[in-house]
């Protein structure tokens, strides 16, 4: 089955994708770790958000071999079009997951899918079926079914599947920009340099009250009047965030 070269390439592409599945969704929108997360004495949020910049370089390095070998596949004649080439796409994207659990969340422990869960076992469990093993089964069975499938009929299903994942991955991050009712906190990321004296400026120039700020008062949760907070940036910030709900944004400080 691995034999065709654009087999091994789509799988390839499939798994940067999985890897851009989790770092847009998991990382940014949900923020409900990061790459280095559990990792001792990486508490800077900057530094966590380079490590996460790295990742996302490197699924760009393997998507683009992938591409490429896909084009070169078609410049063959050699490329399956339809379930064929879709199911290796999930191959790769289930694998991604698979890898991920066994390596980042039980072997290396540099993170969970929920670390402020008190069971994240139970978290890692359902990606791992849900986003893991199911894509794999799946993908399994359309390359086994070669030949005779780039028809707009039979791509339907997948067609479907796609869209449900793009409206539920908008929905997660519709969902995660929608500020709790009745609060005020805003969390606030300082641009590099910036210390107590710009963050205390900053707080007074908004008529803010400081709430959180990690050691060196890089990354701050204050409350600020809301027709008041994008003036922060004004006043030295590099991201004003939306969200009210900071301390869950910001869970993946704890060890």
């Amino acid at each position: 089955m691995w034999t065709p070269s654009w087999a091994r390439w789509g799988a390839t592409l499939g798994f940067a994708l999985g890897g851009f599945f989790d770092g847009i969704l998991l990382h940014q929108i949900l923020q409900w770790h990061h790459l280095l997360s559990l990792v001792p004495g990486l508490d800077d949020l900057r530094l966590q958000v380079l490590w996460d910049g790295y990742f996302h370089l490197l699924m760009y390095a393997i998507a683009l071999a992938g591409l490429a070998g896909l084009w070169r596949a078609q410049r063959r004649g050699a490329l399956e079009r339809g379930r064929p080439l879709l199911g290796a796409l999930c191959v790769g994207f289930g694998l991604w997951h698979a890898v991920d659990a066994l390596l980042s969340h039980w072997l290396l422990g540099i993170h969970r899918i929920r670390i402020d869960s008190a069971n994240p076992l139970a978290w890692d469990l359902v990606w791992l079926v849900v986003f893991g093993l199911l894509p794999l089964f799946a993908g399994w069975r359309w390359m086994k079914r070669r030949g005779g499938t780039s028809g707009g009929g039979k791509m339907r299903g997948s067609a479907a599947m796609v869209l449900l994942l793009g409206a539920f991955t908008t929905a997660a991050g519709a969902w995660a920009l929608v500020p709790a009712p009745g609060q005020d906190l805003t969390t606030v990321v300082f641009k590099p340099g910036a210390g107590p004296r710009e963050v205390f400026a900053a707080l007074d120039a908004v008529d803010g009250r400081l709430v959180w700020s990690d050691r060196a008062m890089g990354v701050v949760v204050m409350a600020v009047p809301k027709e008041r907070r994008w003036d922060l940036y004004r006043h030295g910030a590099l991201l004003v965030s939306g969200s009210g709900a900071p301390a869950g944004c910001f869970n993946w400080s704890r060890v």
